[in-house]
């Protein structure tokens, strides 16, 4: 489409999610949590997203290259499937009788090789296609772990209630033991937000190189997914905000 267009777009040092950004952020993420929350189970989900973005990333940087055994083995049977065609119609031709019999039986051949020229054009789309779905299943497998982490992380901050910080709060005998401060509050629920962010961040990774219309629908799913349950955690944040303020 470029040779219509006569459009020159800047270097991509900016408009580009760069992976290396990505996994030292969350690397300094999984720091941070780890230090002010030792042995919590949100440091092991963050420790696991690192090792999920690692494999992603290797994903990624696979995606746009050529599966070449997969594109030879296309190759060499769409080959054959042309050879065989041929050879069949070539034989066919030599072999009728001539005269009104041969007439019939060319028209009987022609429907026939019309038969085998839909069935091979349908085979010739299904081996041209193999590459393409290969890499679909597995970016679709690569976003299926992110959507779960970003389940984990939203039970992770599903019982941290700035109401309990309130005076007149009453626990009952099922309440969850809340032990944290207002600031070690603010700061597991803002880690939490943080950790959804690079989740999305990581969905996006899948078609920054790689068009493809299911695993875009997909990567706008998780994306969005994220950004709700984060929108969750930060009305949490601002009603912690108000409670602090009236204490």
């Amino acid at each position: 489409m470029s040779f219509f267009f006569n459009t020159k777009f800047p270097t991509s040092r900016f408009s580009e999610l760069k992976s290396e950004y990505i996994l030292g952020t969350l690397e300094k993420l999984k720091n941070r949590i780890e230090e002010r929350f030792p042995n919590s189970g949100l440091g092991k989900v963050a420790n696991e997203l690192s090792e999920v973005a690692t494999a992603i990333v290797g994903l990624v940087e696979q995606l746009p290259q050529p599966l070449w055994p997969i594109r030879i083995l296309t190759f060499v049977a769409i080959g054959l499937l042309i050879g065989l065609t041929v050879w069949v119609c070539t034989f066919t031709v030599h072999y009728i009788p001539a005269g009104e019999s041969g007439l019939l039986e060319i028209l009987q051949g022609a429907e026939s090789a019309i038969n085998e020229v839909i069935f091979l054009g349908l085979a010739i789309l299904f081996l041209a296609t193999a590459e393409n779905r290969i890499k679909r299943r597995a970016a679709l497998n690569s976003l299926h772990r992110l959507r779960s982490i970003a389940h984990v992380v939203d039970m992770h901050q599903l019982t941290k209630d700035p109401a309990s910080l309130v005076a007149e709060f009453k626990k009952t005998a099922s309440s969850p033991e809340r032990t944290m401060t207002p600031y070690q509050l603010t700061r597991y629920l803002d880690y939490c937000s943080e950790l959804l962010a690079i989740n999305s961040k990581l969905a996006a990774l899948h078609v920054q190189c790689f068009q493809d219309s299911e695993v875009q629908k997909t990567v706008d799913e998780v994306e969005t997914l994220s950004h709700e349950l984060s929108s969750k955690i930060w009305q949490k944040i601002m009603m912690l905000d108000v409670v602090v303020k009236k204490r």
